[in-house]
């Protein structure tokens, strides 16, 4: 990459400053960098875009692969980009790293597993998870809502999709951990520890995969099985990286979406109230574009993940070369004023919002219903069993995560 000239006014990106609160750099970088050149904590360089135009064009450009391999200096980052360890545990080709044919294949393989019909048929399960966590600490006065909702929640739902046994259910929970607790990038102790949580859910995986071969059930992991056993040239290695990818992706963005939505409400009791009042009443229709709205304004993923340019492309002004990565500001686009009326604040009932906090194009979040139906039903529930949830840690300190 070529540096561009250096402006003084620039924000600083990735302080702990920044972590709290991007979204005033954010606005610098659309109006006077649209398309800037940074140097992430991994020590990767990379194109951020943050207009949301742009941001559009990026997601459904397939001169831009997912492929880590068309990684120019990827020869000098192994384990840079990406999820750690996922590498070294041979998890590599999964849909968020491939590009078609084979995404389009494997794709297709689980997309039944997470259409609105399908997913609706879980909301049962859902309901369940939601009623007996929220059992654990309602009488108490004080939880972590994060510890002991956000992340067991989606945790526990995606395992019984994907058919991890109840009893093993809580490992997969303490490998998730290990994997969301690790240190800042680039510290060294963080990234090993998700590199062995990933080795750990590897070979679970291939042990499950193994098992179930033999006793095939209703769940995401046999139909995977079924569909090599009948012709899809599923690989072993393909089945298991599918498999943890969708437990990895599956966690990870609803546990963020819970946490976050939960800290705008309740740091915007005017709209909390009209949240809750249309939910007294038994009105279900604000809930949904509320939810719709959380993804907007704090969205569950702040990066997309990871392109690389396959061609020279101009973009924003900026020449991106071959083997360049680009990374979109989802965070940023999703708070463009060119595209939203008002866009940082939080409007409950806003209709015209084409937001992407799910991605676009053939790398929109496959379990985008799941993820709706989990945050929607966690939210709604939290509000009506505790209508007076208030934040029990200083704002500044907790970030939504104890409530």
């Amino acid at each position: 990459m070529h540096k561009p000239s250096a402006d003084p006014a620039a924000p600083e990106l990735f302080t702990w400053e920044f972590a709290a609160n991007p979204y005033p750099a954010y606005g610098w970088l659309r109006e006077h960098a649209p398309v800037h050149r940074a140097t992430l904590p991994s020590g990767v360089e990379a194109w951020l875009v943050t207009r949301h135009a742009d941001a559009r064009q990026v997601l459904a450009d397939a001169r831009l692969s997912k492929n880590p391999g068309n990684h120019s200096a990827q020869a000098h980052r192994t384990g840079r980009v990406g999820i750690p360890g996922e590498r070294s545990a041979d998890l590599m080709t999964h849909l968020l790293n491939i590009d078609p044919p084979d995404h389009t294949r494997l794709r297709r393989l689980v997309s039944k597993a997470f259409t609105p019909r399908r997913v609706a048929l879980f909301e049962p399960r859902v309901r369940e998870l939601t009623d007996r966590l929220i059992e654990g600490f309602a009488e108490r006065g004080e939880a972590d809502l994060i510890h002991e909702f956000a992340f067991p929640l989606p945790i526990y739902a995606i395992c019984d999709l994907l058919g991890v046994p109840a009893e093993d259910q809580d490992d997969f929970r303490d490998w998730a951990g290990m994997m969301l607790r690790h240190e800042t990038p680039g510290q060294g102790k963080g990234p090993r520890g998700v590199g062995r949580a990933v080795k750990r859910i590897r070979t679970y995986l291939a042990e499950l995969i193994h098992r179930k071969r033999a006793d095939l059930g209703d769940d995401l992991i046999s139909d995977l099985i079924r569909a090599s056993d009948h012709g899809e040239h599923l690989t072993e290695n393909e089945a298991a990286a599918m498999a943890f990818i969708l437990l990895f992706a599956g966690f990870e963005t609803t546990v963020n979406l819970i946490g976050n939505g939960l800290y705008a409400l309740l740091t915007h009791p005017g709209q909390r109230a009209l949240l809750q009042g249309s939910l007294e009443r038994g009105e279900t229709g604000l809930l949904a574009t509320a939810v719709e709205e959380l993804l907007r304004y704090d969205g569950p993923v702040e990066l997309a993940t990871w392109r690389f340019a396959t061609s020279p492309i101009t973009l924003g002004g900026q020449l991106i070369e071959v083997g360049d990565p680009v990374l979109v500001v989802l965070a940023a686009a999703d708070r463009d004023p060119s595209r939203f009326e008002r866009p940082d604040e939080l409007d409950l009932a806003r209709r015209d919002n084409p937001h992407l906090g799910f991605g676009l194009g053939i790398h929109y979040c496959i379990g985008a219903p799941l993820a709706r139906l989990e945050a929607q039903y966690a939210l709604a529930a939290l509000l009506r069993r505790l209508p007076d949830l208030s934040l029990a840690a200083d704002r500044r300190i907790c970030a939504g995560a104890a409530a």
